[in-house]
């Protein structure tokens, strides 16, 4: 799920919400329901595919219950229930803590996710869509990781810097 997360810019309720009929395994991306009921498809990377091949394989074969609680939900708890937001959060936190890593929380993996792609040369256009931003100023918060780097880097090889 983290993975997922990370590779995918997913929300917390956008994993909750993550449907098995929405993994497109062979396509290598995932048709996420957005705010307002938008859709869009989000690639998945080799790790991440990897990752939730192997947890649909092994792992919610074993939550799952015969009456049809999970809803056909990709993540579920351990009831058999589709995983809610809260959870989401609490997981973060706990793996967080236990990496020794403080003040994260599902959104710091949606902020890399975007940060990472910006500072890999991505069009700000395509983070956009693959946040599923409806304005690009809401997806412009993030280029300012990269002129800050731009500054430090500028800085610290520039004679003159």
């Amino acid at each position: 799920m983290l993975e997922l997360m990370y590779a995918s810019g997913l929300r917390a309720s956008e994993v909750g919400a993550l449907g098995q009929n929405e993994v497109i395994d062979t396509l290598g991306v995932i048709r996420v329901t957005g705010k307002g009921d938008k859709q869009r498809l989000v690639p998945m990377g080799t790790p991440a595919r990897d990752a939730l091949a192997d947890y649909l394989a092994t792992c919610r074969p074993r939550l799952l219950r015969p009456d049809g609680r999970d809803k056909g939900r990709v993540f579920l708890t351990h009831t058999g229930r589709p995983i809610e937001r809260v959870r989401v959060w609490q997981l973060v936190k706990k793996y967080a803590a236990i990496a020794e890593l403080h003040d994260v929380h599902p959104h710091i993996l949606r902020h890399s996710f975007a940060t990472h792609l910006l500072s890999g040369g991505a069009d700000l256009r395509v983070v956009q869509e693959l946040l599923g931003h409806a304005d690009i100023a809401t997806t412009q918060i993030y280029t300012h990781v990269d002129k800050d780097r731009l500054r430090s880097v500028h800085k610290q090889f520039h004679p003159r810097g």
